[in-house]
């Protein structure tokens, strides 16, 4: 089956009410959490929603934090407004709904908030960065209108579908060659053998997607949406370069 995935891009402000109000956040397996260290690499499937991206670390969710503010800037530069699309929490926390290709990018939040010196007792401000990419992964052109019916994972079914097809297709074929052979003491020359149909899977990428294990280790498998600079005319697995490329997901090189 064919696995795809792409970026995102914005920005949002959270000012928390009060002043010296202490802030915290409580575990919860939906959240994304940032790393000041390194970018976080999330992969979302192309028409559903992200998970919620929180604008800090576990570790610092663990703790008590004073006036939060949490600003999440894209690679475009311009605030991210709460529209269709996108889904801003009281807490700083952002979701992106019903994932387009055309959303691929980077996420930059900015936390800034203060704590309580143990040495001299006062107000000590911090700031910490944390960078989110998020990759899609889009459905086939096939599967679409089957799949947008579906309130469930459409790809797990499909996956599932295939097996099942596969063993009835095996199990016609066994049963006509038992038939014939017990029943009619005939075995035509071109005839069913035992264990001998395979499911063989095709590896392939709907255009503007491509594999790269080097550079999406954590999804291999997956075909990922091309890089600026580079792009994908047909269903091949590779990204091919182009310089004149400045978006995610092309398919031309101009």
């Amino acid at each position: 089956m064919k696995r795809v995935w792409a970026l995102l891009p914005a920005v949002f402000l959270y000012l928390s009410e009060g002043v010296g109000e202490l802030f915290s956040v409580p575990e919860k397996k939906n959240y994304i959490y940032g790393n000041v260290e390194h970018p976080v690499k999330i992969y979302v499937k192309m028409h559903h929603n992200s998970p919620f991206l929180a604008c800090m670390d576990k570790e610092l969710s663990q703790t008590e934090i004073i006036d939060p503010i949490s600003l999440w800037m894209g690679p475009n530069g311009k605030h991210l407004k709460e529209n269709s699309h996108i889904n801003l929490t009281s807490e700083g926390k952002l979701m992106i709904t019903s994932f387009q290709a055309s959303m691929s990018g980077s996420y930059i939040c900015t936390l800034t908030y203060k704590i309580i010196s143990e040495e001299t007792q006062k107000e000590q401000e911090i700031y910490n960065i944390y960078t989110f990419m998020a990759f899609v992964k889009p459905f086939s052109p096939e599967r679409k209108a089957a799949c947008s019916k579906l309130s469930v994972d459409c790809e797990e079914i499909t996956n599932s579908n295939v097996h099942q097809a596969r063993n009835r297709i095996e199990e016609f074929f066994l049963k006509q060659t038992n038939i014939l052979k017990h029943e009619f003491n005939y075995i035509p020359n071109i005839h069913y053998v035992e264990h001998s149909f395979k499911v063989i899977r095709i590896d392939s990428c709907q255009p503007g997607f491509g594999k790269n294990d080097i550079l999406h280790s954590d999804c291999a498998s997956c075909c990922v949406v091309c890089d600026p600079r580079t792009y994908s005319p047909n269903t091949d697995v590779t990204c091919q370069a182009c310089l004149t490329v400045h978006i995610y997901g092309a398919k031309t090189c101009p």
